[in-house]
């Protein structure tokens, strides 16, 4: 299944206390905001990793669609955008990131190589303020062969969907299409190849399951 990349895929860390408090973070003032090319996307059951740069972590995020340009946006305005949400994995070379924290340097040589955006498939929205609430609402859980890595409470975001995306609206303008990682919560891990993943999303009383294996990308 092909799903169209974006022109550009923004992403927010440390949107989860306990995750930036694993990784001994602290909390920001305001949102972390970083950026994957297009080229970085991937849809399940592709997950390819580098081997040949230290650790590759699986981070679970749930992902927004923007249907609509958008500039400096008012949170209704924001709202009113979001045509999608999907779960997807923020795919990170830990021990290169890590290095480039020590440095001052930006994360892209870290979040950016090819592959780095697993998507899985989108959740249309018929009804926005109905889906978009549940998906404010929901539970999202990462396994590695069979063993939970993490669980994400999207209630728990240190700021919430629409306000992220009316925020980021006001640092550079969103083209339609454009697709927005929210965050991951703590469990984050290292990957290797043949590892089987499981993504689960528990939305309301609904819930769906999409899986892949990790292979090699280098």
């Amino acid at each position: 299944m092909m799903l169209q990349r974006p022109s550009k895929i923004v992403c927010v860390g440390r949107n989860y206390a306990a995750h930036a408090a694993e990784l001994n973070n602290p909390i920001p003032s305001e949102p972390l905001l970083f950026i994957k090319p297009p080229s970085s996307w991937a849809v399940l059951p592709k997950i390819a990793i580098p081997t040949q740069q230290g650790a590759c972590h699986h981070e679970l995020e749930i992902a927004v669609r923007i249907a609509q340009p958008l500039r400096r946006a008012t949170l209704r305005e924001a709202r009113e955008a979001i045509d999608a949400a999907a779960l997807a994995l923020d795919l990170t070379l830990r021990d290169v990131q890590d290095k480039l924290k020590q440095q001052g340097q930006p994360w892209e040589r870290a979040k950016a190589f090819d592959g780095a955006c697993v998507m899985a498939p989108w959740m249309e929205f018929s009804n926005l303020d109905v889906q978009l609430e549940q998906v404010q609402q929901s539970t999202f859980v990462l396994r590695r062969n069979g063993v939970e890595q993490q669980r994400g409470d999207a209630r728990q975001m240190l700021m919430p969907i629409a306000e992220l995306v009316a925020h980021i609206s006001h640092v550079f303008s969103l083209e339609a299409g454009d697709v927005i990682l929210t965050g991951t919560p703590a469990g984050v891990g290292p990957l290797t190849p043949r590892d089987m993943l499981e993504l689960e999303w528990q939305i309301g009383s609904h819930s769906e399951k999409w899986s892949g294996q990790v292979i090699k990308n280098d």
